[in-house]
């Protein structure tokens, strides 16, 4: 492949002009180098190893570096810091822990590795599968020498036991905050608003910074202040996904139209991936887009029922508003549910008595869902399926039914999980929410190998780059399990680190 056909070079008007960003003045302490084309940038700052995005894979990435003693500039282009970690439910899922034993919950590695196998219709690249699940019990313990807490072991649909260890706050803000805390520690400050628009490659094919607007406001592309930063080892690229590109999912799967909205944060909209790939980064399974089953209608971006809804499945029924009857395995996997809920063409209703409730679900989701009106209380059933239109005979009858098969320990229709500590739905008063699947995360983008090196069309690693968390792909196959992606992002990132901070400097 002729490593001088892509946009790492300088566009030729900007040739044709005298290269007029190369002819800028040095700052003092930085050096000038020589791109594509003959083209040459003048370097503002430099670090061994740039990171951009700070979300739990970019921020991991940066840890590690640190820790191997690299110097490190972590980029967020967003006036926040955290992306979609920050907004993320704090469920970290991982096999044969301590807190999994405590419960009394027998788990492995195996069993872990193949429920993502299964959900993810075994398109997911084995080896990085096993990685993870190798890691993620050491991944727990990382994250807790943060300072990071947890408060129980949950479970999520698709998995064969709960293993999605639950941060103190049901958020994983528990966790961005513990690993910035650590970096401002260290001296090392995320530099928000900092877009980067191109990766800087020489002829070589070597990555050897970034180009970024410094000051940019999210949605002014005429904002902000261009800049060049160079990476002495290495680039890691932790942009996180593409769900917020309308566009770009569409290529994808032309079904995800802007009819249906998005749980992710507004920035995630994939054009470090695209970058990328104009230097000839290979792809794999961009078709492949997750919608959650578990968002409402009745609130924006990801809201709080996702957690209400994820936290009774298991322990209660969920209804066709249209029959009254159960219509799926609660405790299936996203993929199935969200399409069976697509397929009616409106919300379903997931319910739980109080007990259920009281037991599953943090006060502070609740009183935030029923605050904003997206999880609602009644005394009754009766007055609970009146508010929905359910109809009132059907709709007792399936209760009685789910509450039967809940003594009985087994779901003869659905296949539904109970789970330990379930009982029959007749504790009143009751709780309830709609559910409209949202997109929400993208199986699919960047190749990367089990040291996390991005790989180019050749098959080879593209030298200086690195990349984890969502703009990766490989690992999940078809479907992501839920509580997964914490644990991607977290082992895939300290492995983008710990490489990085190996490479041999550019001179």
């Amino acid at each position: 492949m002729d490593q001088n056909l892509n946009r790492r070079n300088f566009i030729k008007t900007t040739a044709a002009a005298g290269l007029a960003i190369a002819s800028a003045a040095v700052l003092p302490g930085c050096s000038a180098a020589t791109t594509g084309k003959g083209g040459s940038v003048s370097w503002k700052e430099e670090a061994d190893v740039v990171v951009v995005g700070s979300g739990f894979a970019g921020l991991a990435a940066a840890i590690e570096a640190v820790a191997a003693g690299s110097s490190v500039k972590v980029l967020e282009k967003m006036p926040i810091s955290g992306g979609n970690s920050i907004i993320n439910g704090g469920d970290l899922a991982a096999a044969g822990t301590k807190m999994q034993a405590e419960a009394g919950i027998k788990d492995s590695v195996d069993l872990m590795v193949e429920d993502m196998l299964k959900a993810g219709s075994y398109l997911n690249h084995v080896e990085k599968v096993r990685l993870l699940a190798e890691k993620s019990s050491e991944t727990v313990d990382w994250t807790m020498s943060l300072g990071v807490k947890y408060r129980r072991v949950n479970f999520h649909g698709g998995h064969s036991v709960p293993r999605a260890h639950a941060t103190a706050n049901a958020s994983g803000g528990d966790i961005v905050k513990a690993e910035l805390a650590r970096l401002k520690e260290k001296g090392v400050n995320v530099a928000k608003n900092s877009k980067v628009v191109r990766l800087i490659q020489n002829d070589a094919g070597r990555v050897l910074g970034v180009e970024v607007k410094t000051g940019y406001k999210f949605g002014d592309e005429n904002s902000g202040t261009t800049s060049f930063i160079k990476a002495k080892k290495a680039v890691v690229l932790a942009a996180g996904g593409f769900s917020q590109d309308v566009r770009m999912r569409m290529i994808h799967d032309p079904r995800l139209t802007d009819n249906l909205d998005s749980t992710n944060h507004a920035g995630a909209t994939g054009e470090l991936l695209r970058e990328a790939l104009k230097l000839g980064a290979m792809d794999i399974h961009m078709d492949w887009i997750q919608c959650g089953p578990w968002t409402s209608p009745d609130e924006k971006g990801f809201g709080y029922v996702p957690q209400f809804c994820e936290r009774l499945v298991g322990y209660a029924p969920m209804v066709n508003p249209k029959t009254g009857k159960r219509f799926i395995k609660e405790t299936g996997d996203r993929k199935v549910r969200a399409d069976a809920i697509l397929k009616f063409g409106y919300p379903v209703v997931i319910l739980g008595d109080s007990y259920a409730v009281q037991r599953q679900i943090v006060p502070k989701i609740l009183e935030a869902g029923m605050k904003n009106g997206s999880v609602k209380k009644y005394d009754t059933l009766e007055e609970l399926a009146r508010a929905y239109e359910i109809p009132v005979g059907p709709f007792l009858e399936e209760v009685r039914r789910w509450n039967s098969m809940v003594l009985n320990g087994k779901d003869t229709d659905h296949d539904c999980l109970i789970l330990e500590g379930a009982k029959p739905t007749i504790e009143g008063p009751f709780y309830a929410a709609r559910l409209w699947p949202r997109v929400h995360h993208t199986m699919g983008g960047l190749l990367t190998n089990l040291k996390a090196q991005v790989i180019n069309q050749d098959y080879n690693p593209i030298p200086g780059l690195y990349a984890a968390g969502e703009i990766t792909g490989g690992i999940h196959g078809a479907v992501r399990l839920g509580s997964c992606a914490l644990t991607d992002c977290l082992v895939n990132g300290r492995i983008a680190g710990q490489e990085a901070a190996r490479e041999q400097a550019w001179t």
